[in-house]
């Protein structure tokens, strides 16, 4: 299994995760709103926040991406005072997007708080092939879960793309409910607390056309092998998939048949290694299954479908 190296908004930004979303991280795309730009963009002279000495500062604790990461905190930052603060937390660890406060994901600014998954570039694609099926409901509103919403960059998407939707998100920590809420509601939808379908209202029972679960995926025994800031500064239930990794996979494929509605899909984003596996799974639940890839960046994701009849 591979595991991104960094966030969502570094090296896309600028030029342009998550580190570890599902498990690791990619880059992103840039905000659709301008970020606030810093007081001082250049910074007094002497006082540290220019452009290269922050950079500097940021190469020296090790970031990749340290130029693309400068800019990113010059054009948050209000002042120069804050951006050489934001640089120095930077530098201490945790992932950039808690640093900045926010996350490019699909031409959206996700606001990301401290201890929530980082939304990764890769699961664009889920969210790409969610929209497409979820779509494909026209002319009624589709309806739609966001399982395992972490900040809830996926369901915000699809709001963003259909916003007729009918979109419940959910998750059992409730660290990343709150930071779902702040994405998730101003745009319509729904954010509840809890264990995976123990959380979603009874009535969407049988409605739902798609349902979309980022559930972790990294095994366990591979976890102490993500990059330090999203083993540090992300919840461990948001990466631990269990012994192969798919153990949350299997959770939800064998109770989503009966959440689906006839001909409702469940995606599910795994690693490339992982996908045979993945898919026998759907299949054990009860769901015809293909397996959809993006090249770049790498992305993996299993499509499982309730038949029209039956289930």
């Amino acid at each position: 299994m591979t595991f991104p190296q960094h966030p969502s908004v570094a090296p896309a930004t600028p030029a342009a995760p998550a580190t570890p979303a599902a498990p690791a991280a990619g880059a992103e795309a840039a905000p659709t709103e301008p970020p606030v730009p810093c007081a001082s963009p250049g910074g007094p002279e002497g006082s540290g926040a220019e452009p290269s000495a922050l950079a500097a500062r940021l190469r020296a604790a090790g970031c990749v991406f340290a130029e693309d990461e400068a800019a990113l905190i010059l054009a948050t930052a209000r002042t120069a005072r804050e951006a050489l603060a934001m640089a120095e937390l930077r530098a201490s660890g945790p992932p950039l997007e808690h640093v900045l406060g926010w996350a490019g994901f699909r031409g959206l600014r996700i606001t990301v708080t401290p201890g929530v998954f980082v939304p990764r570039r890769r699961s664009e694609f889920l969210a790409a092939e969610a929209v497409a099926l979820a779509a494909r409901r026209a002319p009624r509103p589709p309806v739609v879960v966001d399982l395992c919403c972490g900040s809830g960059a996926i369901g915000a998407a699809l709001l963003a793309a259909l916003p007729r939707a009918e979109l419940v998100a959910a998750d059992i920590d409730p660290v990343a409910v709150r930071c779902a809420r702040l994405n998730v509601v101003p745009r319509g939808g729904g954010v509840h607390e809890g264990d995976l379908f123990d959380a979603l209202p009874a009535a969407l029972r049988g409605r739902v056309d798609v349902l979309v679960a980022n559930v972790p995926y990294v095994p366990s025994g591979e976890v102490a092998l993500l990059p330090t800031e999203a083993r540090d500064h992300e919840p461990l239930v948001s990466l631990d998939g269990g012994g192969d990794g798919l153990g949350v996979l299997r959770r939800v494929t064998a109770g989503a048949l009966g959440w689906l509605a006839p001909g409702g899909h469940l995606l599910v984003e795994t690693s490339g290694r992982q996908a045979e596996r993945a898919a026998r799974a759907f299949r054990d639940g009860g769901l015809t299954t293909e397996v959809a890839t993006c090249e770049e960046p790498p992305a993996t994701v299993v499509v499982g479908t309730r038949p029209d009849t039956g289930g």
